[in-house]
């Protein structure tokens, strides 16, 4: 049979390999249920991987070689994949965001890594590994300013963040760096790119004070909640579970500030940083 030439794993990979697996998969007249059914996974997960939104692991790749005859092309894609520009707790994370329609996501501590400057970025990075060589920290300032790239697009991904008030006053780097980072933000707001509201400390006790949670959903495929702490992170697909945070999610919304208002309070502390740095 003709095999289907490797991917070039440089360009949207992970989509190239989920449309390589639906093709065979339907090719060997199975359903996804069936093809998922010897490795203890649901129709819906490998519909996941057909659409791009979970990672293929190389046991998966090998069992989808094997019974859909494609002679180790699906466990040599795997392979090359993994090889990701991103943490591992966080690279399967990042591919899903890629590609999703939508992105809600709520931030205790710094500003999500999408909306990054590149000196915050960096004095992020400085403040994880204060020992990295200089190279370790370019290569991780130029990988997440490449995540920066979706919101290129002028409507899609859709990106709604709720800000709590302690990202706008922790002072990540100096001050010129923080009233760059937040006027940053307000831009992305006042063009019509992003949706941001503000938490402020007034709001008490709220639905997410366990970490930074990150919603997306996608055309194709089931939605997913993304749970991130200090060197850690986790992918869910359960519905019960993204149906929870996405409950709390909006519960957050309706303690936070307006986006007006949040817009007001930016570009108000962001001021304020302006003035420290020149008195």
């Amino acid at each position: 049979m003709t095999r289907p030439k490797d991917l070039d794993p440089s360009s949207n990979p992970r989509a190239l390999l989920g449309a390589e697996l639906r093709h065979a998969r339907e090719r060997a007249a199975l359903s996804q249920e069936a093809l998922g059914a010897p490795l203890f996974v649901s129709g819906s997960f490998i519909g996941q991987l057909e659409a791009g939104t979970r990672r293929m692991h190389l046991e998966y790749a090998k069992h989808f070689d094997a019974v859909l005859d494609t002679g180790g092309f699906f466990a040599r894609n795997c392979e090359a994949l993994a090889r990701s520009k991103y943490p591992e707790h966080f690279a399967e994370a990042a591919e899903a965001e890629a590609v999703a329609t939508a992105i809600r996501e709520y931030a205790p501590q710094l500003i999500p890594g999408i909306l990054q400057t590149p000196r915050y970025a960096r004095a992020v990075f400085r403040a994880y590994q204060p020992t990295a060589q200089e190279e370790l920290i370019d290569e991780r300032v130029t990988a997440r300013l490449e995540r920066a790239r979706l919101l290129a697009d002028p409507t899609t991904p859709l990106l709604w963040a709720v800000l709590d008030e302690s990202v706008l006053r922790r002072k990540v780097g100096d001050s010129a760096v923080m009233a760059e980072a937040l006027l940053h933000v307000a831009s992305l707001v006042r063009n019509h790119r992003i949706i941001v509201q503000a938490l402020p400390f007034a709001a008490g006790a709220h639905s997410s004070m366990g970490g930074a949670v990150k919603l997306m959903t996608f055309e194709d495929a089931p939605p997913l909640v993304y749970f991130e702490g200090p060197g850690t992170g986790r992918l869910d697909d359960d519905p019960a579970t993204v149906a929870r945070h996405k409950l709390a999610y909006d519960l957050l919304g309706a303690s936070a500030l307006s986006p007006a208002e949040s817009l007001a309070l930016l570009e108000s502390v962001a001021e304020d940083y302006v003035h420290e740095d020149h008195p």
